[in-house]
């Protein structure tokens, strides 16, 4: 009998790892082709792994709640092919050529020299306690020796060390990377720093430790769920990762409203589906990154990378209270009713928690409506690895002035506003406000005779 190693399927770009949360089968189980074997969990969605084989469940490698690489081999199924090798019979391909983009980039290190990054990754593989690639990567960015990273408690699974447990330290004691004697000089800093010192030596701030919580008499404690542990950890570290700007721009929309009340009805009736105002702004996203793809872009350490895509994230609330963000695949090559269906479908599938990891992935661009809660504005958050972010506020009618051939007058509009949030390490207020101000433009000449 043939043994088949079920391994983790990759799941999407920068996801390369997963929590087991649940199997469904269990050694001597007999499985069919394409049968859901395990439930995981991502940072971005929940998914099952199905079998790309028949047989039968001989062993179980993880466990329940462990944080598996992908790639890794998660199980061992015993099929009715002759007798070879486990390793042959893989469902992998070589993870040389698996790499992703940031991956790829990533090779390029930003704080480090690439020898002192190697060292550190040896020295780390050496260890007795288990690290996962991530942790060993961060470590080796920041200098951490393997001396200090065994003396991390870890917080995972039978005291795992977790990416987490990194970022806290780091916090807390600081790392050689971010000391003076880690960076090469510059001959003039050199010639500088044999005079003798007549500055005042900066004061070094002490790490910032998060202050105690105190309770009171009636206080209710509320533990995270996964997903939102998993939100709040992204949150944090898109605010560390990117100084964030945000630019505000008020548009008037009443051509754009008219418009919809108009055509509406006749658009479910012809399409079946509802016209939502989601469609329309991602319409007019889509053609302003065209204009301006500089605002397309990601960050990996010194180098842009400019998107050739236009993949835009829609930012939805789940019935649980946590988020999500749904992905329209080349939004740019949707007509209106495309969007509408896309929009559509991913936002039924996500309140259903019907999405699937290849859904929530490849984003290049996000758009959240905070208007859909009666918000005017917001200051959004930026989705990691992206750039930017456009939240839309709730349309008020509210008196404006117009001008007309007959000089300006007030009149009642329908009017909301539009906020960006950028990384401002690659986007400055120019391309950022002009962005902006380019998305308003579109909604305000919005054809009000326009056919769906």
């Amino acid at each position: 009998m043939a043994r088949y190693e079920l391994v983790l399927p990759k799941m999407g770009e920068s996801v390369a790892e997963a929590t087991i949360i649940k199997w469904m089968k269990q050694p001597g189980d007999a499985i069919d082709i394409d049968e859901s074997v395990l439930e995981i969990a991502t940072d971005k969605v929940d998914s099952d792994v199905p079998s790309p084989v028949a047989g039968k469940l001989v062993e179980l490698l993880y466990n329940v709640d462990d944080v598996v690489q992908v790639g890794a081999p998660i199980a061992i199924i015993e099929t009715g092919g002759s007798s070879v090798d486990s390793e042959i019979v893989r469902d992998v391909k070589d993870p040389e050529k698996e790499v992703s983009v940031e991956q790829k980039f990533d090779a390029t290190p930003t704080e480090l020299p690439r020898t002192e990054q190697k060292a550190n990754l040896g020295t780390a593989n050496n260890s007795r306690r288990f690290y996962s690639p991530l942790v060993k990567s961060m470590a080796s960015e920041e200098g951490i020796e393997l001396s200090e990273l065994d003396s991390i408690q870890g917080s995972g699974s039978e005291g795992r060390v977790t990416k987490q447990d990194v970022l806290d330290y780091i916090n807390n004691t600081g790392s050689k990377a971010s000391t003076p004697v880690a960076a090469p000089q510059r001959p003039t800093e050199q010639a500088s720093a044999a005079q003798p010192e007549s500055r005042t030596q900066p004061v070094i701030a002490e790490p910032k430790v998060q202050p105690a919580v105190s309770l009171s008499a009636g206080d209710e404690i509320i533990e995270m769920d996964r997903m939102r542990k998993l939100i709040a950890e992204h949150m944090v570290m898109s605010k560390h990762t990117s100084p964030h700007v945000t630019s505000f721009v008020e548009a008037d929309v009443t051509n754009l409203v008219k418009w919809r009340d108009r055509v509406k009805s006749d658009f479910e009736k012809r399409e079946g589906e509802k016209i939502t105002f989601t469609p329309i702004f991602i319409e007019a996203v889509a053609k302003a990154i065209k204009d301006l793809p500089m605002i397309n872009v990601s960050v990996n350490g010194t180098q842009i990378i400019k998107k050739k895509d236009i993949n835009i994230g829609m930012a939805a609330a789940l019935p649980s209270g946590n988020l999500i963000v749904p992905v329209i695949k080349n939004a740019d090559q949707l007509n209106l009713v495309g969007l509408t269906k896309a929009v559509n479908d991913l936002a039924n599938r996500a309140r259903k928690s019907q999405l699937k990891p290849d859904d929530t992935s490849g984003g290049t661009f996000t758009l959240t409506n905070v208007g859909t809660f009666g918000n005017v504005m917001g200051t959004p958050i930026i989705n990691q690895p992206q750039a930017a972010i456009l939240a839309v506020g709730a349309i008020k009618k509210k008196p404006a002035v117009i001008e007309t051939e007959y000089g300006d007058v007030i009149a009642i509009r329908h009017m909301m506003f539009l906020s960006l949030s950028y990384d401002h390490r690659v986007v400055d207020g120019a391309l950022g406000g002009s962005f902006v101000r380019k998305v308003a433009d579109y909604l305000e000449a919005w054809d009000t005779n326009r056919e769906f």
